[in-house]
């Protein structure tokens, strides 16, 4: 599995290299278009190779994505915290009644006790 993750990695490598490679000419990105920008009177821009456009749309994209699915699961990740605290909480309540019973016994009569 090792030696098929690593020959998909280098595919990936080997495909974003022929794109950049493929995509050298400099494009020219405008915040606003022509004809709002003369609403504004700005029209801040930037010359770029296209195939930084292309992966930073990607990697945009994905950053995103990652937030979005990330804020989705609030809910869960907060039912779990709330489900682990509760465990903990009746774990230490067993832990002390079992304590309790067993109170002023022999320590080997509340073993017994406590295994059947």
């Amino acid at each position: 599995m090792r030696y098929i993750r690593y020959a998909c990695i280098a595919l990936f490598a080997i495909a974003l290299v022929s794109v950049a490679l493929a995509n050298r000419n400099i494009v020219t990105l405008q915040v606003l278009p022509t004809e709002i920008s003369g609403w504004f009177a700005v029209n801040p821009s930037v010359e770029l190779p296209l195939f930084i456009v292309i992966l930073g749309g990607i990697i945009v994209g994905l950053l995103v994505g990652f937030v979005w699915e990330w804020i989705r699961e609030h809910g869960h990740r907060a039912e779990l915290a709330r489900q682990a605290r509760e465990r903990r909480r009746l774990e230490r309540e067993v832990i002390r009644l079992k304590e309790e019973k067993h109170q002023g016994k022999d320590e080997v009569l509340a073993l017994l006790d406590e295994a059947g």
